[in-house]
């Protein structure tokens, strides 16, 4: 098969990518950056092997134009960014910087294909979610709220592919807590300043999320990585994939709770 996964510079998109280039599917990996494609032209485990990388900003209409006449099986939208920080100081434009790549830049090239992808009656779209769209942490509110809007629209979209018949998948993957540097970095890039109504709670805040942080991230990828490639390869895919199972688990619990 034909596999296009977005944000796959390192990481769980990265890994993915291997794994699916070592079973043999054909993988369009594409990062955010020039420099960034660059760097992967070099990389060893990508050289001679079934890949082509791109540069793709799902945010740039033009990055969206060039690959729009790719011929792919399967889309993995994976590309995210996390912007920290409390929801009472956020700046809207953050706001919208986290929507713009986590939401409707993955919308937007979602539709670059899918309409081709109903016309062949094939094709299948997996959307990269977070266990943070249903168990929101403090503090990182504005990622948590941008990965449940995309979880919502995809089950939304997955209703109407099946009022109409089509045989166009829609699978949700939901990762917990790995250990990615992403996770670090969304902690780090928090925008309030000295004048932050949290100034004095900072010091504790800090250390209670760099805490359970440590708790949950789990060191290896593989869980997730082989809940991505059943997502690819199961004929009859389940709408819905956690990884890892404890984590798994622990939100099922919070989500009986919460009713």
């Amino acid at each position: 098969m034909n596999i296009l996964i977005t944000g796959a510079r390192s990481g769980i998109g990265y890994q993915t990518a291997l794994e699916l280039i070592n079973k043999g599917h054909f993988v369009y990996l594409t990062v955010h950056t020039n420099e960034q494609l660059e760097k992967l032209k070099k990389d060893n485990n990508l050289i001679n092997k079934n890949v082509n990388i791109i540069k793709l900003d799902v945010t740039c209409e033009e990055d969206r134009k060039k690959v729009k006449n790719l011929n792919i099986d399967i889309l993995i939208n994976n590309a995210a960014i996390g912007i920290g920080g409390s929801i009472a100081e956020a700046s809207i434009e953050k706001i919208r910087e986290n929507f713009e790549v986590n939401f409707f830049g993955t919308i937007q090239l979602t539709q670059v294909f899918l309409r081709k992808m109903i016309e062949s009656n094939q094709g299948r779209i997996i959307m990269i979610t977070s266990a943070l769209g249903e168990i929101p942490f403090p503090w990182l509110g504005i990622y948590s709220s941008t990965k449940a809007a995309l979880k919502n629209i995809s089950m939304a979209l997955d209703k109407e592919l099946k009022e109409i018949k089509s045989n166009v998948k829609i699978v949700i993957v939901e990762p917990g807590f790995y250990f990615t540097g992403f996770n670090d970095v969304m902690l780090d890039n928090k925008y309030d300043n000295k004048n932050s109504i949290f100034k004095n709670f900072r010091d504790k805040i800090i250390k209670t999320e760099r805490l359970k942080v440590k708790l949950l991230e789990k060191k290896r990828l593989k869980s997730i990585v082989d809940k991505i490639v059943e997502a690819c390869e199961e004929k009859k895919p389940e709408l819905i994939y956690k990884a890892p199972f404890t984590q798994a688990a622990i939100e099922k619990l919070y989500m009986t709770t919460k009713k």
